[in-house]
Formats: structure tokens, C-alpha cells, sequence
């Protein structure tokens, strides 16, 4: 980290927990302030949504050219029935997603080999159920070099106000939006109904991942009650959160 702000923060929760309202917090806090308060400064957002919606995007226009699509479906299969909604073909293409990630992280890098010296942080969002191979699973898939200098902030909701507010933000004029995107009922059981979070993260005290050969400083941002549908409940919460895993990621 330079200038008391983190390298990279992996930003994970439940679908429509809160990940994008941080983000966009985040992004209208004055540059100064955000790097005092939240070890924030300029920063990047590497995010698996858009990535994995063109790969739904360009199978359906294959599609529409007699062509088979590549890797996924136009339904899924949950509870012996199939249903209307986008699918992988195979569960491999979410640790594909991880990897890709990572790969933008190195592009960044490349292009703009000063960003980390002049106080640049990268975000690293995503969402894993245990359906398919959780937050574990995923985290097996970063390379050593996004490991060594990230932290993750975990935002918490339980199963039913992922729920909730994922019913709540979806737009279904907008299924490529960041902030309006949203899972069918169905959907979202099969992949986030059950969550490995708890598991990965189960040595709570000592606030560290263990990722192998690399432990990684988190913190859990408690979004229960809901803080992030009002900046005046972001920003007290988050700064506290984010102190600490600064001070985690000092002792690392």
C-alpha cells in the first residue's frame, strides 16, 4: 500500500447486498477525504457482471445467426423442472470469470505501471454461492499477485434481503446494469441460496483469509439494517470497517 491506501480491495457479498452502493459512494467522496477516511484513492472497478452478461449477449446473437451457442443457455434446470433464464453450460466459466479479472488487473497494470505509487486502488467485485463453488473456490482462482496486496470487505445481508432487495433493484428494461440487474427468484436460490462465506472466513478473530500460501485482512461491513440506501449510514460504518482491515493489513 501507498499513501495509507490499499492496493486492491476484493469486494464481495450476496447478489444486491450492497457492493455497487459502496462503489458508488465511494465514488462521489472528494479524493482527499476518501483516501483519509477509507485508504481509498483514485480507483479502478474490475467487476465479473459485465463480463459474464456479454458472454449471454454475444450466445444469443449466435443464436440469432443459426449458430450454436458457445457456453451458455437461454434457460436453467433447478428442482428437475427448466426454466426461462440464462445459464452456464459448465460451472468452470466462474473460475474463468475469476481468472479473466485478474488478467485485467495485470493490462491495468501494464498500462499504468505507476497507479499503486500514486495511492490507485483496484476493486475486485464479486458474488459466489456454494452452488457453485463458492467464495473458497473463487479465491483459488487470484493470482498470487492480487493475493499479496488485497484486502476484501465482505458486505453481510442474509439470504432473504439479498432476496429482497435484489426483487427490489431489478429493471427489467436494464438486465446489463450494474445497479438495476437483477436474478430471477428461482435463479438466485439455485446459485446464492446457500453461501460458504461463513466457512472461508471462519477463523473470525484472527481477521485474516486463509488463501494458501497468502492470508488476506478482511473486514465485514454489517448492511443489516440497511446502511447502504443513505451515505449518512455508509460513511460512519465503513470508515470504522475499513480502519480496521488497514490496521490487519499493517501486521500482514
Amino acid at each position: 500500500m501507498k499513501q495509507s491506501t490499499f492496493d486492491i480491495v476484493i469486494l464481495n457479498g450476496r447478489p444486491a447486498a450492497g457492493k455497487s452502493e459502496i462503489i458508488d459512494f465511494l465514488r462521489s467522496v472528494p479524493v482527499d477525504e476518501r483516501q483519509r477516511r477509507f485508504h481509498v484513492g483514485e480507483f479502478r472497478e474490475l467487476d465479473d457482471f459485465p463480463i459474464l452478461w456479454e458472454q449471454f449477449e454475444d450466445d444469443d446473437l449466435m443464436e440469432a445467426m443459426s449458430r450454436p451457442r458457445l457456453l451458455t443457455e437461454a434457460t436453467f434446470e433447478y428442482r428437475g423442472k427448466r426454466h426461462p433464464g440464462y445459464s452456464f453450460k459448465e460451472p468452470w466459466y466462474w473460475n474463468f470469470l475469476i481468472r479473466k479479472l485478474c488478467v485485467q488487473y495485470e493490462k491495468l497494470l501494464r498500462d499504468d505501471p505507476g497507479f499503486h505509487d500514486r495511492g490507485g486502488t483496484v476493486f475486485i467485485e464479486f458474488s459466489r454461492g456454494a452452488e457453485h463453488g463458492g467464495f473458497r473456490e473463487a479465491y483459488r482462482h487470484l493470482t498470487p499477485r492480487v493475493l499479496e496486496r488485497a484486502v476484501t470487505l465482505y458486505i453481510h445481508v442474509t439470504w432473504e434481503e439479498s432476496l429482497r432487495k435484489n426483487r427490489r433493484r431489478y429493471n427489467p428494461d436494464k438486465p446489463d446494469s450494474i445497479l438495476e440487474h437483477g436474478l430471477e427468484d428461482l435463479k438466485l436460490e439455485k446459485l446464492y441460496g446457500q453461501s460458504d462465506w461463513d466457512s472461508l472466513s471462519e477463523n473470525q478473530q484472527s481477521g485474516f483469509l486463509d488463501c494458501g500460501d497468502y492470508r488476506v485482512p478482511f473486514g465485514v461491513f454489517e448492511n443489516m439494517p440497511e446502511k447502504t440506501d443513505d451515505a449518512a449510514k455508509i460513511a460512519p460504518h465503513l470508515e470504522t470497517v475499513m480502519g480496521r482491515i488497514r490496521e490487519l493489513a499493517e501486521k500482514r
